[in-house]
């Protein structure tokens, strides 16, 4: 089975942007090289300058604690109209490795938060380069809690794998991103757009009952119906009125 190149660099101010120059100095290399392709190309470091979420969001880490860490793919075989596909394919894979070191329920929050007993333990940022109809080029960023245990950003509601496991002892982190990449893989080497999403959906967030959401009008109840193969979520209100959101286009209150 083919692996991922995987490049350790001991900080950067983004690791997008750097796997983004160094995959733009070695495409030439690339083209001509013989022999089995990788997967992708990984590159993780130990701290980031100016690491980044959607929007202004930025993603606290302690040197050396955590995981942050970008892939590159080429989904050549996903559609430009599918290509919430791939938002979906990480997030199951990084919910399916977590899985494996705590007992808690790993959920996805809508679009691709992980996130273990209502807090947020990894972002993913997801930025596709398109050709023609399909994906040429795919770089997920992300930030992902480990071994910290003190969070000193007004960020309302991270936790770590090592808060989780109670104080159970450190993790080394280059198992956990080994796990990550090796769910990543199968589900690239057996792609099934039907039981990708079926999976993502099964994991979500406030899946059941009503919840508080917030959009352009205030403050709603409503309850989860589907997250659509393009990224929309679904949701019905109280009144059963059913409502469409894009990203940003609607927030998840936080519960305390």
């Amino acid at each position: 089975m083919a692996t991922f190149d995987i490049i350790h660099v001991d900080e950067t101010d983004s690791t997008n942007r750097w796997l983004r120059e160094y995959a733009a100095r070695t495409a030439k290399t690339d083209r001509a090289a013989a022999g089995a392709k990788p997967v992708g190309t990984v590159v993780w470091t130990d701290y980031q300058t100016a690491g980044r979420g959607c929007g202004s969001n930025t993603w606290e880490s302690e040197r050396g604690r955590n995981l942050l860490f970008s892939i590159l793919i080429h989904p050549t075989w996903v559609k430009a109209s599918r290509q919430f596909m791939l938002s979906m394919a990480i997030s199951n894979a990084i919910r399916r490795a977590l899985q494996a070191y705590v007992w808690q329920q790993v959920e996805v929050k809508w679009p691709n938060d992980i996130y273990v007993v209502g807090k947020k333990i990894c972002g993913i940022l997801i930025e596709n380069s398109l050709a023609g109809g399909s994906i040429k080029d795919c770089i997920m960023g992300i930030g992902l809690n480990v071994n910290q245990t003190e969070f000193l950003s007004d960020a309302p509601n991270p936790v770590s794998l090592c808060q989780l496991r109670n104080g159970d002892g450190e993790l080394r982190r280059m198992h956990v991103l080994d796990s990550v990449l090796n769910e990543l893989e199968r589900i690239i080497s057996h792609w099934d757009e039907a039981a990708i999403a079926e999976e993502y959906r099964a994991h979500l967030y406030r899946r059941e009952g009503f919840h508080r959401f917030s959009d352009w009008c205030g403050t709603f109840e409503a309850q989860l119906v589907t997250v659509e193969d393009d990224g929309h979520l679904v949701l019905r209100d109280r009144q059963g009125e059913t409502r469409w959101y894009a990203f940003k286009e609607v927030s998840f209150e936080t519960i305390y």
